[in-house]
């Protein structure tokens, strides 16, 4: 077999071992080393396995990465985000399908401090579903809007995707950062005006409220919610004014968090154990599988398969390119976890990419959104079932479904925005230039 063979029959067999389970990392990782084996010999094989991975966890930018999960996973600990959602919905209330709504906005914040889809659809299913099924809301509003809302925390910046895309790429994260803005909004607007028209033409989805708040009770929340806000802001304003890097602003928000939880008194022993267990568990996750990926990518380009696929697609126009990779990440979505599509598509998309001149900022923006698409994509649909998990089991699979379906709808409608009005994800990067 030729390098150009064994570099395809790699990829199958990497999906062949992802599709019996074998987790991802160990499945790029033992395709890797045997093409590369296959392709130039077993001391060249050790040789790649040893150094891509040491020069790759050497790589400063990677510290971004442990410091925003720990800012995230001290703020959820610490109860920074607990009344987020109680916020949003005094303030919403009036708005038909307010509670809904607010599940949306409240998520939208909540992300922007976690980065983890996941860890918000998980935190605000226990807080927002149970309320708007009391409100008398249907279940599949209340527990789609919530799957759906969590997908923004891989969008709305400090995003760990972005992070990985942009270390993978090769690009400016604060870049990305600023990119990712007006889209994620942008997501979070079209969900809003979905729940709302459809509870104007189907008010049986979410009863009208008949509660009031005094201007009282709402400074009272306002005062609940600050530390969040403040985080936010402390930490993207850092990035975007310069003052630190995206690398730095991990830590420096980290920092921030632990401080506000301290003045808040919730910064207790236990908080800070869990925090720092749960962020060393899941940056061993992320990095064995960026380490994997490294090799992967040394595999696929020795194979001379980036090249190939350059050389056949480079003469479409750039559009039917982008229409053929939005089809590869909604369908990968529906099987594969977001930073695993990213680290296994991209060593083969990048020399496309570059080709056609495609700007790789507004790419990892389209991206990162077609993989929040995917975690709420059946089969699959990760938020789906955690949702389902959360909630234990009570709620049908098929009723979270079909309730995701009118967001996969709003996501379809985002989607072809960004690609036909590049403008929305580059305009601020653009300005601020």
């Amino acid at each position: 077999m030729d390098r150009l063979e064994i570099g395809i029959l790699g990829i199958v067999t990497t999906l062949m071992l992802i599709g019996v389970r074998v987790p991802i990392s160990v499945a790029m990782g033992i395709t890797s080393f045997f093409g590369i084996y296959f392709m130039m010999g077993m001391m060249p094989a050790i040789g790649i396995t040893k150094a891509i991975p040491y020069d790759l966890i050497g790589n400063w930018n990677l510290s971004a990465v442990p410091m925003f999960l720990l800012m995230g996973y001290i703020a959820s600990s610490a109860g920074l985000s607990s009344g987020l959602f109680k916020a949003a919905r005094v303030f919403l209330n009036r708005i038909p399908g307010g509670l809904a709504t607010a599940s949306v906005a409240s998520s939208a914040m909540f992300a922007s401090a976690s980065g983890s889809s996941v860890a918000t659809a998980a935190a605000f299913s226990r807080i927002a579903i149970p309320e708007m099924l009391k409100a008398g809301y249907a279940p599949s509003l209340a527990s789609g809007s919530v799957a759906a809302a969590g997908t923004l925390g891989s969008l709305i910046p400090p995003s760990v995707l972005l992070i990985v895309y942009g270390l993978t790429m090769d690009v400016s994260i604060n870049t990305l950062f600023l990119a990712a803005i007006v889209p994620g909004v942008l997501s979070g607007i079209v969900f809003a005006t979905m729940i709302t028209i459809r509870c104007v033409l189907n008010p049986s989805l979410a009863p009208k409220t008949t509660e009031q708040y005094s201007l009282r009770e709402k400074l009272e929340l306002i005062k609940d919610v600050w530390p969040l806000p403040v985080l936010i802001m402390g930490v993207l304003g850092g990035i975007f004014s310069g003052i630190f890097t995206a690398t730095e602003a991990g830590a420096i928000g980290a920092f921030l968090a632990c401080l506000i939880a301290f003045f808040r008194r919730t910064l207790t022993p236990n908080v800070i154990k869990q925090a720092m267990l749960d962020t060393a568990i899941g940056t061993a996750a992320i990095f064995v599988i960026v380490m994997s990926a490294a090799l992967f990518s040394s595999f696929i380009a020795l194979s001379t398969l980036p090249n190939w696929v350059t050389a056949h697609l480079s003469g479409l126009d750039a559009i039917w390119v982008i229409i053929f990779i939005c089809i590869l990440f909604l369908v990968l979505g529906c099987f594969l976890e977001s930073i695993s599509i990213i680290l296994l598509t991209v060593p083969v998309l990048s020399p496309l990419l570059l080709d056609l001149d495609i700007n790789l900022i507004w790419f990892g923006v389209l991206a990162v959104k077609l993989l929040e698409t995917g975690l709420i994509t059946p089969p699959v649909g990760m938020n789906v079932y955690v949702i389902r998990s959360s909630l234990g089991g009570s709620m049908p699979l098929g009723t979270i479904f079909s309730g995701v379906s009118w967001f996969i709808l709003a996501d379809a409608l985002t989607i072809a925005l960004l690609v036909s009005f590049p403008i929305l994800t580059l305009w601020l990067p653009g300005i601020s230039q």
